[in-house]
């Protein structure tokens, strides 16, 4: 088994063998508080242990959490938190995801994966990614409204133009060339331009490796906005050279290595926000021109029943509704429950996942933003 880093909510939702695992808990970034967290991740550990041994008697318990009790050892997993953290354990593998935002501490054991935190903060309208480039290098972001922080990049994206280009990378020295033999039987040598063509060359070529590799690795997986900062210069090459659709029109203009960390949240949030309101206003449009068209609803029994069947294109969810209760998976039928968990049976989020299984997308949005008083706005393909 492996364990997979931030991949894609749509692994989660695939069917699994169970029993399925699946943790959440809230993490510090920083010392000393940081120091707490493997010993609560400890804790739920041990009463997951003892929901296996109840829950499914008979199974090999320990081979099941073993990778659990990896990872509660890895000390250096423990000092790369953020403000949250999901972990979750089926027989193909441990998927980690590490959360920007902070999540309530809970367990499920069941037949397939508790997704539904998840989803209220992978499928948030806010979230983007930045790439940090410069001539020789590259680093990459990831951050909301309150948080940006550096993402690790993905097996097979290169850091440096070392590592995209190797042993093609030009030699510092002037690019000569053969072009047969002179007078005195030696070979004559011609330059190919000056330093500065060899330079760009290179830079171009790192570029271009550069952005097959992220949208490869990171921007289709995600779909999540890329917004560049670069120097001007780097701006118009990568532009020209990109075939990132998810590359944004404005960007920061800078050397990235000048910025600190607060500094690049800023100028990010400053460049995202304008953006992130316009698409808001623009997906409450959507929904009011589906909707004058028999096309859309926010009835929350009508929307289930068209969720199972794939029909919905797109589902806004209230970032601050939870309504209590049951909906069947394959029927569509639900049950409202005053009594339920809101953390385990919420109504809202299991549209959610029903709609991504069918490849509709689903967007939380904040209340004041949302078309409907009802928690959700769904809009039909056909």
């Amino acid at each position: 088994m492996s364990t997979h880093i931030d991949i894609s909510i749509q692994d989660l939702l695939k069917q699994q063998e169970a029993p399925c695992i699946s943790l959440y808990q809230p993490t510090h970034r920083t010392f000393p508080d940081n120091k707490r967290d493997p010993i609560l991740f400890k804790n739920l550990l041990k009463k997951i242990d003892e929901s296996l041994r109840s829950k499914y008697p008979g199974r090999d318990v320990d081979a099941r959490i073993a990778r659990f009790r990896e990872l509660a050892e890895d000390s250096m997993f423990w000092r790369e938190s953020l403000s949250g953290l999901a972990v979750f354990q089926a027989s193909d593998g441990l998927y980690v995801f590490r959360l920007q935002r902070p999540v309530p501490q809970l367990f499920v054991v069941a037949d397939s994966f508790h997704t539904k935190p998840l989803i209220r903060i992978l499928q948030s309208a806010d979230r983007y990614q930045v790439l940090a480039l410069t001539r020789t290098s590259v680093r990459l972001f990831e951050g909301n409204r309150d948080d940006l922080d550096e993402v690790r990049l993905a097996e097979g994206v290169p850091a440096t133009i070392a590592d995209a280009l190797g042993e093609e990378l030009t030699d510092p020295h002037q690019t000569v060339a053969s072009y047969g033999m002179g007078s005195s039987g030696s070979p004559m040598r011609h330059g190919h331009g000056g330093r500065k063509d060899e330079v760009e060359i290179d830079t171009e070529r790192f570029f271009r490796a550069v952005d097959r590799a992220i949208l490869e690795h990171h921007s289709r997986p995600t779909g999540l906005p890329l917004m560049l900062c670069a120097l001007p210069e780097y701006h118009s090459m990568f532009r020209r050279i990109s075939h990132n659709s998810f590359l944004m029109e404005h960007g920061i203009d800078g050397d990235p290595g000048a910025l600190t960390l607060d500094q690049l949240r800023d100028r990010s949030w400053n460049v995202r926000e304008a953006l992130y309101l316009e698409r808001l206003n623009a997906l409450v449009e959507q929904y009011g021109e589906s909707a004058s068209k028999g096309l859309a609803t926010d009835d929350l029994a009508i929307a289930a029943q068209h969720a199972v069947e794939g029909r919905i294109a797109t589902l806004l969810i209230d970032a601050d509704r939870h309504i209590p209760g049951k909906m069947n998976r394959v029927t569509g039928e639900v049950v409202p429950d005053d009594l339920a968990d809101p953390d385990v049976d919420d109504m809202l989020d299991d549209l959610g996942e029903v709609v991504l299984k069918f490849r509709g997308e689903v967007v939380v949005v904040p209340s004041k933003r949302m078309p409907t008083q009802t928690g959700l706005a769904a809009m039909y393909r056909f």
